[in-house]
């Protein structure tokens, strides 16, 4: 099998596992580490893809039928309900909301997990 049909199901099961455990835990607080390695470890699997496909080889991929539309519109409101939950708190921690739309814009997911993990930085007890 390769490497494009069996990663997007370990990454799934990865997600499913992670919703489970933090699901499970009463201490709600995650380590600011977490996040900041998984925005670097996507940063850097998208580099590779747009180093192999090019920069706009995401656009065929969500034009190309109505699935693709649906996955989408699926990821621009993941992303605004992710921006819209963590601006908030965000802002009370005294992050740059402007430089962080920017972040998010550009990068999706990686931009809102570095925002995650600069927030849970800022919010750390000392």
């Amino acid at each position: 099998m390769p490497f494009t049909q069996w990663m997007p199901l370990v990454a799934a099961a990865a997600v499913v596992s992670f919703f489970f455990v933090v699901g499970a835990r009463t201490e709600t607080r995650l380590p600011w580490q977490l996040p900041a390695a998984v925005s670097a470890t996507f940063l850097a699997f998208s580099l590779v893809a747009v180093f192999t496909e090019g920069g706009m080889g995401f656009w065929p991929v969500h034009t190309h039928n109505l699935w693709g539309n649906q996955v989408w519109v699926d990821l621009l409101l993941a992303a605004t309900v992710a921006w819209v939950a963590l601006l908030p708190r965000a802002r009370a921690a005294g992050m740059n909301g402007p430089a962080w739309i920017v972040a998010v814009i550009a990068t999706g997911s990686i931009g809102l997990t570095a925002m995650l993990a600069r927030l849970l930085y800022l919010e750390r007890p000392e």
